[in-house]
């Protein structure tokens, strides 16, 4: 999907909700469930962040939060839903696939449903998320197995674009790999995400 479609398609999906959110407000819960890895004043990277619930969470814990979103449309939404919640978040119209990461610039970086990104995209996407990172900061993902096609709940409709241990493993074997857990749980997450998923948790510190 090149660049201009992509902005269409999220932009539209982002309306089609009218004031309310695509993927609610809360935080993802693994994203929150890693709340002890977190210190006031740390620098954050949230890539693709859509509507903000995981940079605004992210600076309600303290943190000094940029986040780069595709769509105009969930830009605008994001900004009002850190002005409702009282914090500040560097929010950039950018593309995950092209934007020019900050080299050592955070000491956390965030993914979180990215699996837009196919093979090929992918494999760019990871290394510039480990090099947007301190050493020792880390990468917190989470995404889909294969196993969600059955549930059909929510993320992509390509097998190649989820997420297996063994990849994950292979695409961040330079890292600490902290934590890599593999799962099912029952999404509660706006609209988009809701019901039984088939889900991976990664969490790797740059050596």
């Amino acid at each position: 999907m090149s660049h201009p479609d992509a902005t269409d398609f999220w932009s539209d999906r982002y309306r089609s909700v009218g004031e309310d959110f695509l993927f609610g407000t809360a935080p993802n819960s693994f994203l929150a469930s890693q709340a002890a890895l977190l210190t006031r004043g740390q620098r954050a990277l949230s890539i693709a962040d859509g509507e903000g619930r995981n940079a605004v969470w992210l600076a309600r814990q303290g943190l000094q939060v940029t986040a780069t979103e595709l769509s105009p449309v969930a830009l605008d939404k994001a900004a009002k839903l850190a002005a409702a919640e009282g914090v500040s978040v560097d929010f950039i119209h950018a593309d995950a696939l092209n934007w020019a990461y900050p080299e050592a610039g955070f000491d956390l970086v965030v993914g979180v449903f990215i699996q837009f990104a196919a093979p090929a995209e992918r494999d760019s996407l990871f290394a510039n998320m480990k090099r947007a990172l301190r050493p020792g900061g880390r990468v917190v993902l989470q995404g889909y197995t294969p196993k969600q096609l059955d549930y059909r709940t929510g993320g992509p409709s390509a097998v190649e674009n989820l997420y297996t241990p063994e990849l994950l493993r292979e695409s961040f074997a330079d890292c600490d790999i902290e934590l890599l857990t593999e799962y099912e749980d029952v999404l509660d997450e706006g609209l988009a995400h809701r019901g039984r998923s088939a889900l991976i948790g990664l969490v790797a510190r740059k050596i």
